[in-house]
C-alpha cells in the first residue's frame, strides 16, 4: 500500500502535477467553498418572511444552528478520504438524505469523503458526507469485496494541514491487502481535551452497526477499547441524517453514567454538525424539583438492590390502584328542574371496567367523568330529550359528578405514595405480600420517616420509584431514539426509566458485562433488554481493540474467567505493545514510587491519568502537590500544560488516556462492597490505557494477576 508524504520540498514545476499538492488546492477550494455556504446562510434576509413572531423566532433560531454547523474548524480535516469508481454510481445510489448530488471533486466517480457535505457555487460536491450511501465503501470495501471501488485514498493530517495520502488499488489483483500506516496512526495519535470522532478510522464492523435502520433497537457488548460509546455517537450522528425530520419532532438523547462521562463525549456531535442531541444521566432523567424531590440521601448497596428491583413495579401498581374505592351510592345529576340518576352498581361496573383496561391511573380518572355522564346522556334519550356533545361535556363537570370521580379515583401524588410505601409498614405489607419477603420489606422502611416529601433525604434509587410512579399515573414523553452508554450497570428499575423514554422509539445500549461495577449489574443483555421494554433485540459483539495496547488487555483478560466468563477475550490490533510494566514496592515507598512513575509517563506525548481507590486520593493528592505537580479532575480538559489527571477507579469507566499510572490494585477491589464487583472495577482501570500502563504496587496483587 503506497504511503505518500511531504516530507521533502516541492518541486518547482507546476504545483498541479504533483498529486499531494493537487489534493492539497482542493482541500483549499472545499474550505472557500464551504465559507461562501455559510456566508450565503448568513446573508439570508429573514425580516418579513414569517407569519408571526413565534415563527420568526423558531425561523432565526434554525438558521443560527444552521450558521453553527457550517463553521469550518481550522484543526479538523475537511475530508479524510476519497473513492475512485470503476463506474459512476447511480443517481439514486449516490444521493444522501441532504440531496447529494452523484458527484464529486468534478468526475463523476471520484468521491471526497467528509465530516459533512460541501458544494460549489454550482451546487456540485465538493465533499461527501460520509454518511451518504455513496460513502460506504469506504469503510466496507475490501480486496475481497471491492464495491466497484478501484482506489480508496487516505490522508494524513498535522494539525489542520494535509500532509501525507495513502492509496489501496482494491480492484488490482496484483497488489497485495496491506495495513493502513496512515490509519493506524490516527488511532494511535495522543489524547489531549475531550473524546474526538471516529469517523476517519470506522472499521467494518463498526460500521455496520452505526448504519443499522432506525425500525430496530440494537445492543452492543464492547470490550475496553472497541469503540463501542464512538459507535454509539456516530449512529447516533448517521440516523439524524438519514432521518432527520423524523428525529426533529421526536427528539434524541444520550445518556452517561456521570457528568465526567457526558463532558468528555459532547463535543463529539458537533464535530459531525450535529447540535440538537440532548445529553443526561440517569438521575437526569428522574429528577422533579417541581414535586419537591431532591435527592439529598444515599443508600446502602443492600437497600439500593431492592429499591432497584423490578418487582418494585408491582408494588408500585398495586399501591396506586388501593386508592380506587367502588362507589357505595348512586350519583344525582341535576339539570334544571330534572333530575337523573345513575346507580352505584352502574358505576362500579364502569370502575371494574377501567381498572380491567389497565389503562394509566391518570388516563382511567379521567374517562370516569365522561362515562358517567354517557349514562346520564342515555337516560335523557330514553326521556325524549337530545343531548349532544355539549351537553355531556357539561354533565361530566357537573359538581355531583366530580365529586362522585374524586371519591372514588382521587388523584394521587407520585411522591407522596412513595413516600407512604417507604414509611409505613403496614401499607407496604399490603402490597407486597407475595412479592417482597419479610425482611426485603423490612430493609425498605426508613428507620426515621420523614414527615414530608421536601424534608425526606431522597436517595437516587427513590427517584427512580418515583419516576415508575409518575409514568404510571401520567404517560412518559418518548424520544424517537435513545443511546444509553455503560448500560451494564444500571438496575432493573432503571432500565425501566430509560425504556419509558423510548417506548415508541429505537435505543441504542452500549456496555461491557465484563465492567459491570454496581452490586446490581445485569448478568445478560437479554435480561437487561426485556427490562427496557426492546426483548428480542439484535445484540452485537465487539471484540476487536483499537486503543489498548496487546499487552495490556491481555493482561487485563487474565480477570474475565471470574468476572464474566462466557465473554469473548478482546484482541487488539495495535502492532506496538505498548509501554507496561509492573512495579512492587515497599508500602512506605508506594507514594514515590507513583510519583516517579507519573514523571516518566509526563515524559511522553499526551495526556496521563493517574487511576487510584477513593481510599488513596487525600495522600495522592498531598503527595503530587509536594512534587510540583497539580492534577486535573476527572472531566476538566486537558491542555499542554496541564496533562495529568487524578482520578478515582469510581470514575474511570468511559475514560481513556495515552498513559494511566495505576496505583495499589488491591485498594481498588477492597474499595468495593464484594470481591467480583472489586474485579470488575479493577479490570475498568486496567483498560483505560492508550500507549502505555504502569501498575505501583505494596500490597499483594489479586490472585488471577499475580
Amino acid at each position: 500500500m503506497p504511503s505518500h508524504a511531504l516530507d521533502q520540498p516541492e518541486p518547482l514545476n507546476d504545483p498541479l502535477s504533483d498529486p499531494l499538492a493537487r489534493e492539497r488546492s482542493h482541500l483549499a477550494a472545499s474550505r472557500a467553498a464551504l465559507r461562501a455556504m455559510r456566508a450565503d446562510v448568513e446573508a439570508l434576509d429573514l425580516r418579513d418572511v414569517a407569519a408571526n413572531w413565534v415563527n420568526a423566532e423558531a425561523l432565526h433560531h434554525q438558521v443560527s444552528e444552521r450558521i453553527k454547523a457550517l463553521a469550518d474548524l481550522s484543526h479538523t480535516p475537511l475530508f479524510f478520504g476519497r473513492l475512485d469508481y470503476l463506474h459512476a454510481p447511480g443517481a439514486e445510489a449516490a444521493e444522501g438524505a441532504e440531496g447529494e448530488p452523484a458527484a464529486g471533486g468534478g468526475s463523476t466517480d471520484t468521491f471526497y469523503i467528509g465530516r459533512r457535505h460541501v458544494h460549489d457555487g454550482d451546487g456540485d460536491p465538493m465533499v461527501i458526507d460520509w454518511r451518504a450511501p455513496v460513502s460506504q465503501p469506504f469503510y466496507q470495501a475490501s480486496k475481497k469485496t471491492p464495491m466497484d471501488v478501484g482506489l480508496r485514498r487516505r490522508f494524513g493530517y498535522t494539525g489542520g494541514e494535509l500532509t501525507a495520502y495513502e492509496d489501496e488499488k482494491l480492484s488490482d489483483p496484483t497488489e497485495a491487502e496491506q495495513t493502513s500506516k496512515l490509519l493506524q496512526s490516527e488511532i494511535e495519535r495522543p489524547r489531549v481535551g475531550p473524546m474526538r470522532d471516529i469517523v476517519a478510522t470506522i472499521q467494518p464492523e463498526q460500521d455496520e452497526i452505526v448504519r443499522a435502520g432506525i425500525g430496530g433497537t440494537v445492543c452492543v457488548q464492547g470490550a475496553p477499547g472497541t469503540g463501542k460509546t464512538a459507535v454509539g455517537l456516530h449512529r447516533v450522528a448517521y440516523l439524524l441524517y438519514a432521518h432527520r425530520e423524523r428525529l426533529a419532532r421526536s427528539g434524541t438523547l444520550v445518556i452517561g453514567p456521570n457528568r465526567s462521562f457526558l463532558h468528555y463525549i459532547e463535543q463529539v456531535l458537533p464535530a459531525l454538525g450535529e447540535l440538537q442531541v440532548a445529553q443526561a444521566t440517569v438521575e437526569d432523567l428522574v429528577a422533579r424539583p417541581a414535586t419537591g424531590v431532591e435527592v439529598r440521601g444515599a443508600d446502602s448497596a443492600d437497600v439500593a438492590r431492592v429499591k432497584g428491583d423490578a418487582r418494585m413495579a408491582e408494588v408500585l401498581r398495586r399501591a396506586l390502584r388501593s386508592h380506587v374505592t367502588p362507589p357505595t351510592e348512586a350519583c344525582v345529576v341535576v339539570r334544571g328542574s330534572r333530575r337523573w340518576r345513575v346507580p352505584a352498581y352502574e358505576i362500579e361496573e364502569t370502575v371494574a371496567e377501567l381498572l380491567a383496561r389497565d389503562i394509566r391511573y391518570g388516563a382511567a380518572r379521567d374517562a370516569l367523568p365522561q362515562r358517567i355522564a354517557h349514562a346520564v346522556l342515555v337516560r335523557m334519550e330514553q326521556a325524549g330529550e337530545a343531548p349532544d356533545d355539549r351537553v355531556q361535556d357539561a354533565v361530566a363537570r357537573n359538581p355531583a359528578v366530580k365529586a362522585a370521580v374524586k371519591a372514588i379515583w382521587p388523584p394521587v401524588d407520585p411522591a407522596k405514595l412513595v413516600l407512604r410505601l417507604l414509611s409505613d409498614a403496614d401499607f407496604l405489607a399490603a402490597h407486597a405480600d407475595g412479592i417482597l419477603t419479610a425482611d426485603e420489606q423490612k430493609t425498605l422502611l426508613w428507620a426515621k420517616p420523614p414527615r414530608s416529601v421536601k424534608s425526606a433525604k431522597w436517595s437516587p434509587p427513590d427517584a427512580v420509584l418515583i419516576d415508575e410512579a409518575a409514568d404510571l399515573i401520567e404517560r412518559t414523553h418518548s424520544l424517537g431514539h435513545v443511546v444509553l452508554d455503560e448500560a451494564q450497570d444500571l438496575s432493573p428499575m432503571q432500565y425501566r426509566a430509560v425504556g419509558r423514554r423510548c417506548t415508541t422509539g429505537s435505543a441504542t445500549i452500549l456496555g461491557d458485562l465484563a465492567q459491570g461495577t454496581t452490586p446490581w449489574a445485569t448478568s445478560s443483555w437479554d435480561e437487561a433488554l426485556t427490562h427496557l421494554g426492546k426483548p428480542g433485540s439484535t445484540v452485537e459483539e465487539l471484540t476487536q481493540g483499537f486503543r489498548v495496547p496487546r499487552e495490556v488487555i491481555a493482561y487485563a483478560s487474565r480477570l474475565l474467567p471470574a468476572i464474566a466468563p462466557g465473554l469473548s477475550e478482546a484482541t487488539s490490533i495495535r502492532e506496538a505493545a505498548g509501554d507496561f510494566a509492573v512495579r512492587a514496592v515497599a508500602a512506605a515507598e508506594l507514594d514515590a514510587a507513583v510519583i516517579t512513575a507519573c514523571h516518566e509517563a509526563l515524559s511522553h506525548e499526551g495526556s496521563i491519568g493517574l487511576i487510584a481507590a477513593e481510599a488513596r486520593l487525600p495522600a495522592l493528592a498531598a503527595a503530587l502537590t509536594e512534587a510540583g505537580l497539580t492534577p486535573l479532575s476527572p472531566g476538566e480538559e486537558t491542555s499542554p500544560e496541564a496533562r495529568l489527571t487524578l482520578v478515582p477507579a469510581t470514575l474511570a469507566k468511559g475514560l481513556e488516556y495515552d498513559y494511566v499510572v495505576l496505583d495499589e490494585p488491591a485498594a481498588v477491589v477492597d474499595g468495593e462492597p464484594d470481591e467480583r464487583t472489586g474485579l470488575r472495577r479493577l479490570y475498568v482501570a486496567l483498560t483505560r490505557a492508550v500507549s502505555g500502563l504502569t501498575v505501583v504496587h505494596a500490597a499483594p496483587l489479586p490472585e488471577r494477576l499475580a
